[in-house]
């Protein structure tokens, strides 16, 4: 029982010593900062075309005049999800339809080639709009000031055949023409 009652005394002893030192605070506080950093790059994506990537405008002419038809079908198609994290750019270029197969120069009266509109809305406060045969396209070009995102729709219209209203298109069962929508981040 001694023993245990030195024991008790020296501990008792020992934390008496021992907690004014353990009670001591330095009364100052420091810290540090970290500074978290990251980066967003500018890029554009241009869509998920939907609709399909070709539209059919079926026979070209009129089979009673042969000159090309008024009312050409040319549904819509939509770039789906577009979006630009920054100031972007749309613009549009389009080919005119010609002949895959009669490549050579068409008789006098007729004519390879339709001339069309091709539209590309939904991205600019003004549509970018590029018409295959003219002289210039200054509005196949449109610039959006902020990161934006949409959906794009693209239409084509006012057909017309090359060299005139008058003549004949040659026969040939491929007439292709294309149409380019490209978003860019604008510098």
């Amino acid at each position: 029982m001694n023993k245990h009652m030195v024991f008790r005394a020296a501990l008792t002893t020992s934390l008496v010593i021992c907690a004014p030192a353990i009670a001591q605070t330095t009364g100052t506080t420091s810290s540090g900062t970290v500074t978290v950093t990251g980066t967003v790059p500018s890029l554009c994506f241009g869509g998920t075309l939907t609709g399909g990537s070709n539209i059919d405008l079926g026979v070209l002419i009129d089979t009673s005049t042969g000159l090309l038809r008024t009312n050409l079908p040319a549904p819509t198609r939509t770039l789906t999800g577009a979006f630009c994290s920054s100031r972007s750019v749309i613009s549009v270029e389009a080919t005119p339809l010609l002949t895959q197969n009669a490549t050579g120069t068409p008789p006098a009266g007729f004519s390879r080639t339709v001339n069309y509109r091709a539209t590309a809305s939904g991205w600019s406060p003004t549509s970018a709009v590029f018409t295959t045969g003219a002289a210039s396209n200054p509005a196949a070009s449109q610039n959006r000031d902020t990161a934006f995102q949409s959906d794009i729709t693209i239409t084509l219209d006012n057909f017309l055949t090359g060299g005139g209203t008058g003549l004949r298109l040659v026969s040939d069962p491929l007439y292709r023409g294309a149409v380019t929508v490209t978003l860019s981040v604008a510098d």
